[in-house]
């Protein structure tokens, strides 16, 4: 497993990092042996850098990552997330609550000191309004966090973080089914040393080229009840875009790649392809899928034909479907 610098902290985080949103139990049951099958599996693998946050089954991702650390003599990067909880979303945002947040989440995860704590999808209102990122500067003074980033839903939310002097990362929808980052997002990154974090790489599953239009989700996932933004934020279902026409684009792209491609392994090295990028933190059900996804990392980059290719079809035959905007 290769790996890269994240942005300002100066860890070096695994290309492909683990995301676990599913370890809350929020797509469906996931039984403590398999939770620690998949994370083992992506030590293994030589994945080092883990994402959840504090909302993910109440805590419990939290708590499943802290007691498995506890059995490791190698500590991995834990990133987590604040701001989405009931105390806080919408609008109940203070600094004490704040601080009580990320001190529960410290404690979960059995650290002293938080490596990498990222605003949650907060509020276009409350990001604005600066005051967050001022709590979030003084709370790494405090040493109850190490570093502070942002997970952001729109490009210029994170254009507005990405010029915090002290911001280290952001975390973004971004793949081959959304891909206007790379001109309005990255440079900036880059110039100001912040660490691109990489969520719904497969836009929750469609880039994977195993779903058909009868594909069913547990009633508990997210992709059977938001499939229309019910519940939150559209882009982070089907990265927006309508499930069938999800389904089509993704047949009609398998149709245009060259035979000696696989839909899930160019979809994954085209982000990696973009040195801004940190780590993709990919989600997994089962340990099968930790070691598919970790093989990413030791693929060639693809050739400037295919990227030309990818570029073309996102702009003529995806950008348009995307809801929520970008």
């Amino acid at each position: 497993m290769k790996t890269r610098v994240l942005g300002k902290t100066g860890f070096e985080v695994s290309e492909i990092g683990l995301g676990c949103w599913q370890l809350g139990n929020d797509f469906g049951p996931v039984e403590d042996q398999e939770a620690v099958a998949i994370l083992q599996s992506a030590v293994d693998e030589g994945i080092h850098f883990f994402d959840t946050a504090d909302v993910y089954g109440g805590g419990l991702s939290e708590q499943r990552i802290g007691k498995w650390r506890k059995t490791l003599s190698n500590q991995p990067i834990i990133a987590t997330k604040v701001g989405r909880n009931s105390e806080l979303y919408p609008n109940g945002y203070s600094k004490a609550k704040v601080k009580e947040s990320l001190q529960a989440s410290a404690k979960r995860l059995g650290v002293e000191a938080i490596d990498l704590a990222q605003l949650h999808c907060v509020p276009r209102d409350v990001l604005f309004s600066g005051d967050l990122l001022a709590w979030m500067e003084d709370f790494k003074q405090e040493g109850i966090i190490k570093h502070f980033g942002a997970s952001v839903e729109m490009l210029d939310e994170a254009k507005f973080c990405c010029e915090h002097p002290q911001i280290a990362s952001l975390q973004i929808l971004f793949n081959v089914f959304r891909q206007d980052a790379v001109d309005s997002l990255l440079p900036l990154a880059s110039k100001n040393d912040v660490g691109i974090i990489v969520r719904l790489p497969l836009a929750s599953g469609l880039l994977t080229g195993k779903m058909g239009l009868n594909h069913t989700f547990s009633e508990h996932d997210h992709r059977s009840y938001n499939k229309d933004g019910a519940a939150f934020h559209v882009g982070e279902t089907f990265n927006g875009i309508p499930f069938e026409k999800g389904i089509a684009l993704v047949e009609a792209l398998k149709e245009k790649l060259p035979e000696e491609h696989n839909i899930l392994d160019v979809s994954l090295r085209w982000i990696l392809d973009q040195p801004q990028v940190s780590s993709i933190i990919a989600g997994a059900s089962r340990s099968s899928q930790v070691v598919r996804n970790a093989a990413a990392s030791n693929l060639p980059p693809l050739s400037k034909e295919l990227h030309s290719l990818l570029a073309d079809f996102y702009r003529m035959e995806v950008r348009d479907e995307i809801r929520g905007g970008i």
